[in-house]
């Protein structure tokens, strides 16, 4: 037995007709004084038989029903907005055009907004790149592309796009650290929201092309580490700035005193040895790099003594 895949059929949106409601409001006006002439005219004589009386009667029904039937076709086009027409479950196209339009009203008419939807998540929890449980929000601008797609491919395509936002942000907020903790230069969710903003909009346009669905913009509103971590991360970011303020100040430091043994040396001020130029690297090493005012102190003596 060969297996067998059942693949949905994507569905395209194409220009469905519709008549000009207008028009055709003055033909239902013309169409309604018709039926009052030819009731009027209908009327029966004061002795007239009973089916006589029953066939007034029924033309009066029937000419309510036309006219009744005639109204259902009209419905109203705002501006960015679509109107998917269907016959007997077929699709029959979309129509676009702004203002009053008419259809047959055995016509099911189902009005989609086509106008820019903004969207603000809720805050996810997820974990980094690093296993770091971190809190994520975003908001997401997007707009119904294909209305034949967004009625007919998914069941609900607004609730289609919530779920669709939750899902890719966990997916690109999974791909990257919180913060850049080595000396890599690497990309992360704090230090890159460019690319992570784009990386995000990305992900969003691939997994609602499906609901004819595009998403104009995406970023990221809300990150912060989880409480559960957030004291002991703030630690840990004070630590490395720590370490790279004393890294900093430690290659100043370095370059000056090279700067000021080579000024003494070219100038002839003082010959130093090595173990008075070690003395000399050290004193200004803990000069420059000390926290605390240095002690000046007066040796009477030398090196050697």
């Amino acid at each position: 037995m060969s297996d067998t895949t059942n693949i949905m059929t994507r569905s395209s949106e194409r220009a469905g007709s519709a008549y000009n409601g207008y028009v055709m409001l003055a033909v239902l006006a013309v169409v309604t004084a018709a039926v009052l002439f030819v009731i009027l005219g209908a009327v029966p004589e004061s002795g007239a038989t009973k089916p006589e009386k029953l066939a007034f009667v029924g033309t009066i029904a029937l000419g309510i029903i036309v006219v009744l039937i005639g109204s259902i076709g009209f419905f109203m086009i705002q501006p960015n907005q679509a109107a998917v027409i269907t016959l007997f479950g077929e699709y029959r196209g979309t129509v676009r055009d702004e203002g009053l339009q008419w259809v047959w009203p055995w016509m099911i008419k189902k009005k989609v907004s086509v106008r820019a939807h903004n969207i603000h998540s809720e805050k996810v929890k997820i974990n980094d790149l690093r296993g770091n449980p971190i809190e994520v929000a975003c908001n997401v601008v997007w707009r119904v592309s294909d209305s034949a797609q967004a009625v007919f491919d998914v069941d609900d395509y607004k609730e289609f796009v919530n779920i669709q936002i939750e899902a890719g942000l966990r997916t690109v907020g999974a791909r990257h650290p919180y913060d850049d903790m080595s000396d890599e230069d690497e990309t992360t969710l704090r230090g890159s929201a460019d690319i992570v903003n784009a990386e995000l909009r990305e992900e969003l346009n691939e997994r609602l092309i499906v609901a004819g669905i595009i998403v104009d913009e995406a970023g990221l509103t809300h990150l912060a580490y989880a409480p559960e971590i957030a004291g002991a991360m703030l630690r840990r970011q004070q630590a490395d700035a720590v370490i790279a303020a004393r890294k900093k100040v430690v290659i100043g430091a370095v370059g000056m005193v090279e700067d000021a043994l080579s000024k003494l040396s070219s100038d002839g001020i003082v010959e130093l040895d090595d173990e008075r130029r070690a003395a000399m690297v050290s004193n200004l090493m803990i000069v420059l790099c000390g926290d605390r005012e240095a002690q000046p102190v007066v040796n009477a003596g030398t090196l050697y003594q």
